[in-house]
């Protein structure tokens, strides 16, 4: 089913009135709903205390029961119901210090451009001597409902051999209505204003939801002869065209029209917060659809968790703890982004179909000449389906063959594709080569990536 502009909140004359209403009144039944999750969490505050506190006294090492197995159970149940019940803020990403060289180098973060829903942090390492042949890297962290934390594994890997940004997508319940509207169109606008200000020879690498805009702003950048399109473009697991081997995800999209998504999913921030009455899809709807899609692993880690508890597997649980501290940390998105994402990306197909505008502007991949192109998919990837990103290579049909390169990692999925041993280990060795590959006027791009390609 085709849907007109003019059925989407972005593209209509509401669009520069702060948060004009998706439904026919200001208040609707979901806006209600995200209320009474509010209130729900309010009325278990202090049971979660509560619990805190049998935990802590069950724990104490003062305590006789504390090495019985009735005491270890009830601190167990305790931290259990604390961790299942509380909301989980930002995580910090904890980067102090990386080794290069065999040297322990510090990082600072700095945030180097402040934007109302995106702060760029530049993960600055206090060098003892310049290195002019690590590339510099913007790292476009997925804005589909976790923190940019999420890549911290990512930015931790290529910290010794690479200047890294990241786009730190702000939670759309915190931003004031004051700040206006976000939507696909801003997040592209985005990323070529942060393009500019890093200047040219930069790379950018967008994980998952990001490759589709970052493809449109190098393809507005590269129509519009812009000197300061980047170096390299590397897209990984991301959903350039979900026609190809559609996973669930996909499929759901293509089931419902976007009023569907609109009526459904689309809640009013509640007060006391800073975004009070801006229209988003909410964090935690988000993680309810992430969970559903595995719920029985999830619910096996739970018990998992509790035993080692039981035990005393202190090393087991704390890998618990850290895993989900990251994966419960939820934030919301900006109605509009929303909406306008899943009609341009998951509906219409409009990127591969070759329909997709900018602000009236077509966005054509084919005007790409100088950026080279890397695309990275996992074998096992359950929410972007394998060929999905590939198909970028199908688009930029202009750029010259020796500056393009597909990888498939093998016994990954969508997860490991930026993060964990294989990514460490074979998929970020071959993005740094591709990239000081693309940096050297003495090595030819093809040789260098066929190097890594065959070790």
């Amino acid at each position: 089913m085709q849907h007109s502009p003019a059925n989407l909140p972005h593209r209509s004359a509401e669009k520069n009135k702060p948060n004009a209403p998706l439904f026919g009144m200001p208040w609707g039944p979901n806006s209600m709903f995200y209320h009474l999750y509010e209130l729900n969490h309010a009325v278990l505050a202090p049971y979660r205390t509560l619990a805190d506190a049998t935990r802590l006294f069950y724990r104490n090492p003062l305590n006789p029961l504390s090495r019985t197995h009735v005491g270890r159970s009830l601190a167990a149940m305790a931290e259990v119901f604390e961790r299942t019940t509380r909301r989980y803020g930002k995580p910090s990403f904890d980067l102090e210090t990386t080794w290069i060289d065999g040297e322990e180098v510090a990082v600072r973060e700095h945030v180097v451009l402040a934007k109302p829903f995106c702060n760029l942090i530049h993960f600055e390492r206090e060098l003892s001597r310049p290195r002019p042949d690590d590339p510099r890297i913007l790292l476009v962290a997925p804005m589909s409902g976790h923190y940019a934390t999420l890549l911290r594994g990512t930015v931790e890997r290529f910290l010794p051999e690479a200047e890294v940004y990241i786009t730190d997508w702000v939670d759309a319940r915190d931003v004031p209505l004051s700040e206006g509207s976000f939507d696909l169109d801003d997040y592209v606008d985005y990323l070529i204003e942060m393009l500019h200000l890093l200047g040219p020879g930069t790379h950018i690498v967008g994980v998952c939801q990001p490759s589709v805009p970052v493809l449109a702003a190098v393809s507005l950048m590269e129509a519009r002869g812009d000197a300061n399109a980047p170096a390299t473009m590397t897209l990984m697991g991301g959903p350039i065209d979900t026609r190809r081997n559609p996973t669930a995800v996909n499929e759901l999209a293509e089931k419902k029209d976007i009023s569907w998504f609109r009526d459904n999913v689309i809640m009013k921030v509640p007060f006391p917060n800073a975004g009070f009455l801006r229209d988003v899809y909410p964090g935690f709807m988000q993680l309810t659809g992430f969970m559903s899609m595995n719920l029985d692993r999830h619910m096996i880690a739970q018990k998992d968790f509790y035993w080692h508890l039981v035990k005393g597997d202190g090393d087991s649980a704390e890998k618990h703890r850290d895993f989900y501290d990251e994966y419960l940390a939820v934030m919301d998105l900006t109605a509009e982004f929303y909406l306008q994402t899943v009609e341009t990306v998951f509906i219409e197909h409009a990127l591969p179909r070759g329909t997709m505008v900018h602000r009236g502007e077509p966005v054509d991949p084919k005007a790409i000449r100088n950026v080279a192109l890397l695309t990275i998919e996992g074998e096992n990837d359950d929410i972007t389906g394998g060929g999905q990103t590939e198909a970028a290579q199908d688009l930029c049909t202009s750029i010259p063959e020796h500056m393009r390169m597909h990888h498939v990692q093998p016994k990954v999925g969508h997860y490991g594709v930026f993060n964990g041993s294989r990514f460490r280990s074979e998929i970020a060795p071959r993005i740094l080569d591709f990239m000081r590959a693309a940096n050297s006027a003495s090595q030819p791009m093809a040789r260098r990536a066929r190097l890594r390609a065959v070790t």
